[in-house]
């Protein structure tokens, strides 16, 4: 095993093939900076040739001056029986005007005699002639070997005889790539060793997760000297996506001991992982290794009473080592513990001591019996704490609110309209607005009403709502649990409700949301 490995992305190339992930140029060149800044070696951008969103991307880079990184265009071969000079997606290789090149070549006879319908010594001469054209142009030329794995266990003379081709045309590494995602990691172990062993070149490896293996394999493969690893940030790609690189990095600082990215950008990782998910508008995978929400998230009552007796009695590492953070969430399955930590976690001043910690932790079970769920609705946790040791104040009283929506016609358009009534001090509000759907309505309408007492509730909008059907027996009159997120533009925060009534539950989970917004706000003072 190698004391370094390099690590290249593909999520500009690789990734952006993944279902639902697309970048804009912007965002492309942004996440290019991004990786640099956190230690990445090479970022592949893209195909050129292949879209103008490529081109413009590497247009875009070759005028930006990045610390760490090089750019690298990808490409295939030349087509059989021409001549690099002729051939279009070469030259369009040429024009990206990278450091780096990335050629993608054949090397499973069964891809050679019947998808691109040559001779295997056609086949063979392609690599030479592709490799050897940006060699002598001063290029640094990566060989990604496709289909490597299968091409091996199918020919294996044939599949040593092209890498064998690129590596005396002066590839600078050639990258094992499991495509089909299907090979396993003592197959990957063994059939790099065999590799490295008959052509002593660097070698790296270029995995899927079709068979949930990707970062596995990529391990294994440095586990037996491959000096590169190929991925993308979250594992976008196509099908089941492609090696995590965001575990991979890791898993080899951090359990390998194997130097890849610099020591101290590790904490960053979490933030990088966040990123990218937010430009390619995709919801974070909160239970990514090292980096989701519940990587360290502890619910058991055992599991939380160890963690705050030794914390690496139930974790593998230091959270914050990766930019992550311990949390305790709180359930039905919590003992006093999980309310203590988590009572510290959100900044409420509670002892172990605290009279209250049983009522509490009573009151917390009988909401969970009767459908409540406090782990994704801290706010509405933290206003229950509140409540049970009588620190709550609150900032208005209900008097009333009604819901209209009217409907003319089966083409006619939907009119939803709803009116709150409040009392804010001595003072009534009694406000009407329209929205899209009821609870829309029933969101603007409860912020106009207390936008005048407190203008900081301008800052608060809904970001996700969830409902959850928790006794589907009953037909339309079964019990919903409704979950809101509100953000103010720093802060994100959950909040729950739950009735027979699907509005009653929803302004329940409102009230929580701005009722929370201003308990920070007053606290913060």
């Amino acid at each position: 095993m190698n004391p370094k490995v390099t690590i290249y992305d593909t999520t500009l190339r690789d990734g952006a093939q993944g279902e639902g992930i697309s970048f804009s140029s912007p965002d492309k060149l942004r996440i290019a900076e991004r990786l640099d800044a956190f230690g990445v070696h090479y970022i592949e951008g893209g195909w050129p040739g292949s879209n103008p969103k490529d081109m413009e991307f590497f247009t875009a880079a070759r005028n930006h001056k990045f610390r760490h990184a090089k750019v690298a265009a990808f490409g295939s071969t030349r087509r059989a029986k021409d001549v690099c000079s002729r051939d279009p997606n070469i030259q369009a290789l040429v024009e990206a005007h990278t450091p780096v090149v990335t050629m993608v070549g054949k090397t499973w006879s069964l891809h050679v005699r019947e998808v691109i319908r040559t001779a295997l010594e056609e086949n063979v001469a392609m690599i030479a002639d592709s490799v050897r054209y940006f060699k002598e142009r001063g290029k640094e030329v990566f060989y990604d070997a496709e289909h490597f794995f299968d091409g091996y266990k199918d020919d294996p003379d044939y599949a040593l005889r092209t890498l064998a081709a690129a590596r005396d045309a002066g590839a600078d590494a050639l990258v094992l790539c499991d495509t089909n995602g299907g090979t396993m990691p003592a197959d990957v172990a063994r059939i790099v060793a065999d590799v490295k062993r008959q052509l002593r070149a660097p070698l790296g490896i270029h995995t899927h997760n079709d068979c949930g293996l990707g970062v596995a394999n990529a391990l294994a493969a440095v586990g037996q000297g491959a000096v590169q690893v190929q991925g993308t940030i979250n594992g976008y790609g196509e099908r089941t996506g492609n090696c995590n690189i965001t575990s991979v990095i890791a898993n080899l600082a951090l359990k390998m001991g194997v130097a890849c990215v610099p020591r101290e950008n590790l904490k960053h990782l979490r933030e990088l992982s966040l990123f990218v998910d937010d430009l390619a508008n995709v919801r974070h995978d909160i239970r990514q290794p090292f980096v989701g929400a519940t990587a360290f998230a502890h619910k058991g009552g055992i599991h939380v009473n160890a963690v705050e007796k030794v914390a690496r009695s139930y974790e593998h590492l230091d959270p914050e080592s990766v930019g992550n953070r311990r949390r305790v969430l709180v359930s039905e399955l919590s003992g006093r513990s999980n309310v203590f930590m988590k009572a510290q976690e959100l900044g409420v001043e509670l002892t172990k001591d605290t009279p209250e910690l049983r009522d509490i932790l009573k009151q917390l079970k009988d909401l969970e019996h009767r459908g409540y769920e406090f782990e994704a609705a801290d706010a509405s946790f933290q206003l229950l704490v509140q409540k049970t040791l009588k620190r709550h104040k609150p900032f208005f009283q209900l008097l009333g609110y009604r819901v209209i929506m009217d409907k003319h016609g089966p083409d006619g358009l939907n009119v939803v309209e709803a009116s709150v009534k409040l009392k804010v001090g001595e003072k009534v509000e009694h406000t009407v607005a329209e929205g899209d759907g009821p609870v829309n309505a029933l969101d603007k309408a409860l912020r106009a009403a207390l936008v005048k007492f407190f203008p900081a509730i301008q800052q608060v909008r809904l970001v996700d709502y969830k409902v959850r059907i928790l006794d589907g027996g009953s037909g339309t009159a079964a019990k919903t649990r409704v979950i809101i997120e509100s953000t103010d533009g720093t802060d994100l925060w959950g909040t729950v409700g739950v009735h027979d009534n699907i509005l009653e539950a929803s302004w329940e989970a409102l009230v929580d949301s701005v009722e929370f917004k201003l308990f920070k706000d007053e606290k913060r003072k």
